[in-house]
């Protein structure tokens, strides 16, 4: 069934209709191809969001590459289009084809955040799919989950019928092979499960069952059927050189957040922050060669029009051709009149170098995540860089002629006191003083400087997943703490994230399988795009888990490191247990572990994927 006409229909009555007609350039319809398998990518939340995350593109060019699988695309509708489509019974949609979502093979999410989970819910609701498991049957299309998140899946682990742990790009086309195979043979929907979880990453969640104890703390997770895997390993592309990239995206119809080209150098990262988990979770580090990036961005360039490219990493400058790659990307630059954006750079002489070439034809932002405002707290949490780095690279930049910069903090840190919270403001100061000498016999300095805020949240598979989580009332304090010494600092302008979110993404984050239960009774009382802070009801949720027998600060209280099973302990990111134990120790301690590009520090990836910058300099 296709949804033309009624949505023929309802879009002129919507704000921004190109959010749901499709079409795009680039897009793809296996209409007369009639593929075995038909993939439905989820991005839960809207249009102008989802496009923006290039893993969406890199998976859409993977599976329409493959002859039997058509791959399209489904988004939440926006608040007024979700109302006509619930007044009219129409049902969540693809943009391709407007296949209701219902009638496909597999519908993938994608888990970016913790506050996208009652958007699932509500996608899944207006899909007319159940949204447990345990109650789809033959009609109904498997529901799967991927991304960050996936690394901790037991919150929502009663909706999916099986996560994918790690890399998509070769994991998706197996599962996809699988599914031919099972849709041939006509099996039953168990058969499948029983099938892929020989796959690498793949975790059926009702294949395994948490016990607790009294205190409310995991006991054990058991296996409910011997086949199942005791670990699920997280699957892991080696040579990103191999790896598929698209050259012709799909061009959005109206803008997005990041409307630009974009290039993956690498992923992975060697320095080791202990509360980023994204740097323990994609380990290890694998780069795509210079030459290729080069080759892929011109190619991308010229299929979309777009006048801004941004290189995706975690830590641009530690690129080991960085040098040798942005070099040529400013002569591209400037013959083809296109931004360079260059987030996670280093303070250092080349970055500077290469930000001023930039600056000449085409202004920039400019970034840095300092993270926190003294050196003691910088060595806890391993940001290895110090004041003078800091206040040097502020130096270079306001010489060069930057009038506005952006630092990156986070409050409720392990260990943090009152005085790491006088660092950051000792720090601007320090900054504007840097203004205000370069601007001597001027009418002031024009020079602005932002410090924006965010909440320390614990998350799995880092150092820090065995700490709490500082209180409302604290992180209040300390944001009224901070916000008062602002006011006397002229020139800074003082941002900070909203208390109540980053609670309830604790709770999520660290969450067991019990929590299940909390989401659906929030998404029951109306909660969803909890990601956006006018939508965001924190006494929602807190009614929610009280309704669920649960307690927010069991999530967010510190855990004992020691022997403790976390709800996450079936899942393998790679990283040693013990190296997390480890890490957590040196943090208590004030003691930093070098960058792994000066030698192994032996977080144990290496039994899986070789590190492709062990060892380097």
């Amino acid at each position: 069934m296709r949804l033309d006409r009624q949505l023929e229909k309802l879009l002129p009555l919507v704000n921004k209709p190109g959010r749901y007609i499709g079409a795009e350039l680039h897009s793809v319809v296996k209409d007369e191809v009639q593929p075995t398998t038909s993939f439905g990518f989820a991005f839960p939340d809207i249009y102008e969001i989802g496009m923006s995350y290039t893993g969406l593109q890199i998976l859409y060019k993977v599976l329409n590459d493959l002859e039997d699988v058509s791959c399209e695309r489904l988004f939440a509708p926006a608040l007024d289009m979700e109302e006509l489509m619930r007044r009219n019974s129409v049902p969540l949609f693809t943009l391709e084809t407007k296949t209701p979502a219902k009638e496909l093979d597999i519908l993938g999410f994608t888990l970016q955040y913790e506050l996208c989970y009652t958007n699932v819910l509500n996608m899944l609701d207006l899909a007319d799919i159940p949204l447990r498991s345990s109650e789809r049957n033959a009609a109904h299309p498997f529901v799967i989950g991927g991304g960050p998140c996936a690394f901790n899946p037991e919150p929502v682990a009663d909706f999916f019928d099986f996560f994918v742990i790690g890399d998509g790009e070769e994991a998706l086309p197996a599962i996809c092979k699988a599914h031919a195979n099972w849709k041939k043979n006509e099996g039953n929907r168990n058969d499948f499960l029983l099938t892929i979880i020989k796959l690498p990453g793949v975790y059926v969640p009702s294949f395994y069952r948490p016990s607790y104890k009294e205190d409310g703390r995991v006991e054990v997770i058991e296996k409910t059927i011997p086949e199942a895997p005791d670990q699920i390993k997280k699957y892991i592309v080696s040579d990103m050189n191999k790896a598929v990239f698209p050259t012709m995206p799909i061009v959005p119809l109206i803008e997005t957040v990041h409307d630009r080209s974009v290039m993956e150098l690498f992923r992975g990262c060697t320095r080791g922050c202990r509360f980023c988990q994204a740097g323990m979770i994609y380990r290890p580090v694998r780069e795509r060669k210079a030459s290729r990036a080069l080759r892929l961005i011109e190619e991308q360039l010229s299929s979309t029009g777009y006048d801004e490219l941004s290189l995706l990493s975690l830590s641009t400058s530690d690129y080991s051709e960085f040098q040798t790659l942005t070099t040529k990307l400013l002569k591209t630059g400037q013959e083809r009149n296109v931004a360079i954006s260059l987030p996670s750079l280093r303070l250092d002489a080349f970055s500077f170098e290469v930000l001023n070439e930039m600056q000449k034809y085409k202004k920039t932002g400019l970034t840095f995540a300092p993270e926190a405002g003294t050196q003691r707290l910088r060595d806890v949490i391993n940001k290895c860089i110090s004041d003078d780095d800091i206040l040097n690279g502020m130096q270079q930049a306001i010489r060069l002629g930057w009038n506005s910069i952006k630092l990156y903090f986070m409050i409720g840190l392990p260990t943090e006191t009152f005085d790491d919270l006088d660092g950051i403001a000792i720090m601007a100061e320090k900054i504007m003083e840097l203004s205000y000498k370069k601007s001597v016999g001027t009418k002031g300095s024009g020079f602005r400087l932002n410090i924006s805020a965010s909440n320390f949240i614990p998350k799995p598979h880092t150092p820090f997943q065995w700490a709490a989580q500082d209180d409302i009332s604290l992180l209040s304090e300390k944001h009224i703490y901070l916000k008062n010494k602002f006011k006397k600092i002229k020139g800074v302008q003082f941002n900070y994230h909203s208390i109540e979110p980053s609670r309830i993404e604790a709770v999520l984050a660290r969450g067991d399988r019990r929590l299940s239960a909390m989401i659906y009774n929030a998404w029951k009382a109306g909660c969803k795009f909890d990601g956006w802070r006018e939508h965001f009801n924190y006494d929602t949720w807190i009614k929610a888990m009280d309704e669920s027998g649960l307690d927010a600060s069991f999530y967010t209280l510190g855990r004992v490191s020691g022997g403790d099973v976390m709800p996450w302990s079936h899942i393998d990111s790679g990283v040693l247990d013990s190296y997390l134990k480890s890490e957590w120790e040196k943090a208590l301690s004030g003691i930093v572990t070098p960058d792994c590009r000066t030698g192994c520090t032996g977080c144990g990836i290496n039994r899986y994927s070789s590190c492709e910058r062990e060892g380097t300099i």
